[in-house]
């Protein structure tokens, strides 16, 4: 009886072939054993790289290959090879934030301005699609370019609402053509944002706004930030300014802000508490920013107090505080007394607080004082929870006044002491995230200028622009990463998210002067489309996971808010991290599984939006 493979033979050649063909065809399967037992031991666990040092070298695209194919064979292998590619939203999404339905909150009985809160109970994840950018978008200009300078069919607004749009001076900007610039032809900032920044300044009792870091401020919420003008003269001061205002359907200050390269956030004043712990920030600013801070029994004011550090500032521009004879506006005045603020000065129509570093004044008894909150709720409890109207933070470790802090960023043992962190755990985040960093860099920078597709109907880049700018990591622990990219000299800023899951340190992190935020991952974050250049995670998968929450969704989130081109980086297990390739998949995401180490159960998936288009 002829063996199988023999007479296989015998159909193709006859029966009798060569013995100079058959003595080639069994070398040629000796040869293809060998290399399949070697390949199918090393072709992934050879693609590594040390965390402690910089392996990346010329044959690593051709590593990171094997990486890719094996996985896909595996994947072949076990059945999966029927996934489909998860289609393009309609053009009506093209600027859709998750969370924010006016209508259907106003059928559902929300009134009094919470059909403007967020309401993410009530969103449907079912409807998987990929928000599409608009049919004009243009992958953003290169910083510092494109702070002063944004393609108009990136954001949603109109000229007429651009040139008419409310500031604290008059706003002389420029529409040309398709771009937005923020600038005059010698290269100054409109809006006397300059002069302005000095008078808050001397109204606080500086000389200058190059001394704001001298006297404690770092870190600047500004509410309703217009287009970020007053945000952008901030950073050049080294000092870091988060913009935040409401959702907005058209000329989003939020998403301007961002597409300028700027840190912003989706929040506001209706209901609820910000995301952020009690003692967050400096300097709390609002320029005409439409809130009217006396309603509801001054709960807003409380809730500028609760997120203030002791001895912060709170600064209000706008015509509408001003009564007769330029004096302040009474009923702020009077509830500023009930929350032990001090009136400091009055400048036209520009008026400042500060608030009391004395915790015990709310406690004295005096009449009308609002009192501390009777059980003071852990910091994570401000998570979108009701406005109270009791004073919070008065007992927390980190009431510490900013006039009594170095100037300096570097953190002190007896600091981290105060945030209950040791020093040895706050180190190694900080050396194995700037030893990742440098990795990723080597890696991500070489695709960017050499093998990946040119973006339709533009050049690529010139060294050293490296094309990111809006950092997001998803599970920043102690703002390692933050550091790592200052101390790399990058031109980035990162928006540091800690899942409200898991132990909160962003106020460890707010406290280094680094913008951050609290966030449920199992929701959409707050912020519209394509707004990060690179967004990075560590472990959140796992987490993701345990809570019993999509990794699906989340990727499709991430997917939304990543700019086309832009970087993905998950660092996991390696079970989640395979589950996630998978989608990324579908997704159409670019994508590659590298081994971190040897033997270990960590592996890293680096993706690559595409500038996908219909």
């Amino acid at each position: 009886m002829r063996r199988p493979l023999f007479h296989k033979l015998s159909l193709i050649f006859g029966p009798r072939p060569p013995w100079t063909w058959l003595l080639l065809c069994l070398f040629s399967l000796l040869a293809l054993t060998l290399f399949l037992r070697s390949s199918t031991s090393t072709s992934f666990d050879s693609v590594t790289f040390s965390i402690k040092s910089d392996i990346y070298i010329n044959y690593r695209r051709l590593k990171e290959q094997a990486a890719s194919d094996y996985l896909e064979l595996k994947t072949l292998s076990s059945g999966n090879n029927n996934l489909k590619e998860i289609t393009l939203c309609g053009k009506e999404r093209e600027h859709y934030v998750p969370c924010y339905n006016v209508s259907a909150n106003l059928l559902l009985g929300f009134k009094d301005g919470e059909e403007f809160d967020r309401h993410c109970e009530l969103s449907q994840y079912q409807d998987y699609c990929l928000v599409r950018p608009p049919r004009d978008y243009k992958t953003p200009l290169s910083w510092p370019v494109g702070r002063d300078v944004i393609w108009s069919a990136n954001v949603r607004i109109t000229k007429d609402q651009f040139l008419s749009s409310g500031s604290m001076t008059k706003r002389l900007m420029l529409l040309e053509e398709n771009q937005i610039s923020f600038h005059s032809d010698d290269g100054l900032i409109f809006d006397g944002v300059k002069e302005y920044s000095h008078q808050v300044a001397e109204m606080i009792g500086l000389t200058s706004d190059t001394e704001f870091l001298q006297a404690g401020v770092r870190n600047v919420l500004d509410i309703g930030c217009g287009f970020g003008s007053f945000g952008a003269h901030l950073f050049s001061l080294q000092l870091m300014a988060v913009c935040m205002a409401a959702y907005e359907l058209t000329g989003s200050q939020v998403q301007l802000s961002l597409e300028r390269g700027l840190p912003a956030i989706i929040g506001n004043f209706i209901s609820r508490k910000l995301p952020f712990p009690s003692l967050s920030y400096d300097m709390v600013h609002c320029a005409q920013c439409g809130i009217l801070w006396d309603k509801k029994d001054g709960m807003f004011l409380i809730e500028v107090d609760r997120i203030l550090k002791p001895g912060g500032y709170f600064v209000l521009h706008g015509s509408l505080l001003s009564t007769k004879q330029g004096s302040m506006a009474s009923p702020i005045e009077e509830f500023a007394q009930k929350i032990c603020w001090t009136f400091i000065a009055q400048q036209e129509e520009t008026f400042v607080w500060q608030k009391t570093t004395d915790a015990q004044c709310y406690s004295s008894g005096k009449q009308g004082v609002i009192p501390p909150c009777k059980e003071e709720h852990g910091d994570i409890q401000s998570y979108y929870q009701p406005l109270e109207s009791c004073i919070g933070g008065t007992e927390s470790k980190r009431w510490v006044p900013i006039q009594n802090r170095s100037s300096s960023f570097q953190i002190t043992p007896e600091q981290l002491q105060i945030h209950e962190v040791e020093q040895d755990e706050f180190n190694e985040d900080f050396e194995s995230s700037r030893l990742a960093l440098r990795n990723y860099w080597s890696l991500l920078t070489p695709l960017i200028f050499s093998d990946h597709p040119k973006r339709p109907g533009d050049e690529d880049p010139l060294p050293p622009y490296n094309m990111i700018r809006n950092v997001m990591d998803m599970n920043a622990l102690y703002g390692g990463l933050n550091s790592a990219f200052l101390e790399a000299g990058k031109s980035v800023w990162v928006m540091n998210v800690v899942p409200t899951r898991t132990r909160n340190t962003l106020p460890l992190i707010l406290h280094q002067g680094f913008a951050g935020v609290l966030h449920d991952w199992c929701e959409p974050f707050p912020t519209y489309p394509r707004t990060y250049d690179m967004v990075h995670a560590n472990g959140l998968l796992s987490n993701l996971i345990l809570e019993g929450c999509s990794i699906k969704t989340l990727l499709l989130e991430i997917d939304r808010i990543l700019r086309p081109e832009g970087w993905v980086v998950l660092s996991d297990k390696v079970g989640p991290i395979e589950d996630a390739r998978m989608i990324a998949t579908q997704i159409r995401w670019e994508a590659r599984v590298i081994d971190l180490e040897n033997g270990s159960e960590q592996r890293l998936l680096v993706c690559q939006k595409p500038f996908l288009r219909k």
